[in-house]
């Protein structure tokens, strides 16, 4: 699952496909909503409304396993 993660950030040509990103978020042991005024996504269950997600200039990077500041 990492693998499929990794290939949604930053120069992966898919970033931008809500509806894969909302797969990968639905089957991650990881997600966690981020906080409601974060989220960007109509799917609550998206990367891009996790908490671990980190915006970068092209797209966003999976943060999960590292620690985050609350």
């Amino acid at each position: 699952m990492e693998a499929t993660i990794t290939a949604f950030h930053e120069e992966a040509p898919g970033r931008n496909d809500w509806a894969a990103v909302a797969r990968i978020a639905a089957s991650c042991d990881s997600f966690h909503p981020d906080e409601e005024d974060e989220q960007v996504a109509d799917d609550l269950l998206s990367c891009y409304n996790c908490r671990y997600r980190r915006w970068t200039v092209v797209s966003f990077s999976c943060c999960k396993g590292k620690q985050i500041q609350h």
